[in-house]
């Protein structure tokens, strides 16, 4: 084979490797693009299905909660919110129910934004904290030390609630809102969360977004 004819060969082999590695790496790139697509379908799958799951359980739990909120807090007691006096007196009043759910009361409220007394508070200016959609948490020195400490911790991060002793209180530990009352059994009794989420702010409520701060009782 002449020189010429070994040139043209060995340019042709080379031509041909090449093409082959050409064709290789184009083959890498279209499986790398397979690859790449796979996996971001099955992340965006593996997203969009746990954003589902997200937001199923949260409508879920929003549903648990609208129903819980809906439905009658067993052993409640219920006076009629129009019977009940609301004018700002500035002498004692007689309740007809102990710790009172409403009435005529003082004009200043008892500050509320999750605060817990450990002396007895004045009841004309609870009452006002009602009025403004508060939940009152009462006891009596029959309640359990350690319930007492749960509930001061529930009351602690709920604005619009409030706790105190309340001597001659027919229960233990009771709840109250503007009309409304339960005794329960403990901390752990399911009518502690049900009543919070009913009556917080709730429908019950004479002037809903009236303060809580600024009252009676205010560090």
């Amino acid at each position: 084979m002449t020189t010429s004819s070994t040139s043209k060969a060995s340019k042709a082999d080379r031509k041909a490797r090449i093409e082959e590695m050409r064709h290789a790496e184009q083959a890498r790139e279209r499986r790398n693009r397979i690859i790449t697509i796979t996996v971001s379908a099955a992340l965006v799958a593996g997203l969009v299905g746990f954003g589902g799951y997200v937001l199923n359980k949260e409508s879920a739990k929003k549903e648990k909660q609208e129903a819980r909120a809906e439905a009658p807090v067993k052993g409640e007691k219920s006076w009629d919110a129009k019977k009940l006096g609301r004018d700002h007196v500035t002498e004692r009043v007689t309740y007809p129910m102990k710790p009172p759910v409403g009435g005529d009361h003082n004009r200043v409220w008892m500050n509320c934004e999750g605060d817990v007394y450990k002396e007895a508070i004045p009841e004309v200016n609870a009452v006002h904290s009602l009025e403004h959609g508060a939940v009152w948490v009462t006891y009596n020195d029959k309640a359990p030390a350690a319930d007492l400490k749960k509930l001061e911790e529930k009351v602690g991060r709920t604005p619009y609630s409030l706790m105190s002793p309340v001597d001659g209180q027919s229960g233990a530990i009771m709840l109250s809102a503007w009309g409304k009352q339960v005794t329960v059994d403990g901390a752990d009794d399911p009518r502690v969360n049900q009543f919070f989420t009913k009556y917080v702010q709730g429908p019950q409520t004479p002037e809903p977004g009236a303060a809580c701060t600024g009252g009676l009782g205010a560090k």
